[in-house]
């Protein structure tokens, strides 16, 4: 009896761990991650490429924006004030820390995470994901998403946002944004934690359109150009800000 009851002692989450789990935490978390983010905007310069993107793109709107894991804490920032941005986050928890973030920056925000494949669309709320971020171009919104999956190999492009391009008729529009100081994380993805102070720009690429007949051969066409036009924007973003490309 004694040691069933150790056993169910055991196997309840200690207080730390409950504490860090908790909706205020998460709250917390999200919202200075907002507050650390904008101080890093205040105290850097941000130019663009080209340097009225709105002007250069405002005829392709809403558009489909696409960047890499790791490479999005400071895109926010080229949301144009009142432009209505909505942004995918996957569900699991250091997805609600970066909703909470992307809301307090004034970004909306669609919970679900990209499948894996064409044929996985559903996995983790990927088919609701998808419709969600369908109906919000519909609406006039542009979409915000990463273009790689998470925990798979980074910088390589997934096959949803192109799906998502053939489905809407609107064109992706691949971004990077570096800056001069910052320090990467040891992670899958090599997230870049951009520091204040810097020099920071923001590179937009080439347009991508997707055919709405396109069959699986384009779409594998349609993915290596976004794929091939993100590093290029990202090399390019680093070489503007005088580091190497991480």
């Amino acid at each position: 009896m004694a040691n069933s009851q150790a056993k169910r002692r055991d196997k309840r989450p200690s207080l730390l761990k409950r504490i860090g789990t908790s909706d205020q935490v998460t709250r917390l978390a999200g919202r200075t991650a907002a507050a650390y983010l904008r101080f890093v905007r205040r105290t850097s310069t941000l130019e663009f490429e080209p340097s009225d993107p709105y002007e250069f793109f405002g005829h392709l709107l809403p558009g489909i924006v696409a960047m890499w894991h790791g490479q999005h804490l400071m895109v926010p920032f080229i949301r144009r004030e009142g432009h209505d941005v909505r942004v995918m986050i996957s569900k699991h928890r250091d997805g609600e820390i970066n909703a909470i973030a992307a809301e307090s920056l004034g970004l909306g925000t669609v919970r679900a995470s990209a499948a894996r494949s064409a044929n996985r669309v559903i996995e983790k709320g990927g088919l609701r994901g998808f419709l969600e971020m369908k109906a919000a171009l519909a609406q006039g919104a542009t979409v915000a998403m990463t273009a790689d999956l998470s925990n798979q190999k980074s910088r390589r492009a997934g096959p949803g946002i192109v799906m998502l391009a053939r489905a809407s008729g609107r064109p992706i529009v691949p971004v990077a944004v570096a800056t001069s100081r910052h320090f990467v994380v040891k992670n899958w993805d090599r997230t870049t934690v951009n520091l204040p102070f810097s020099k920071g720009i923001c590179v937009f690429g080439g347009p991508i359109y997707v055919p709405a007949d396109a069959d699986d051969t384009v779409i594998e066409q349609k993915r290596l150009e976004l794929e091939n036009e993100l590093n290029r924007v990202t090399e390019r973003a680093y070489q503007r800000v005088g580091r190497s490309h991480v």
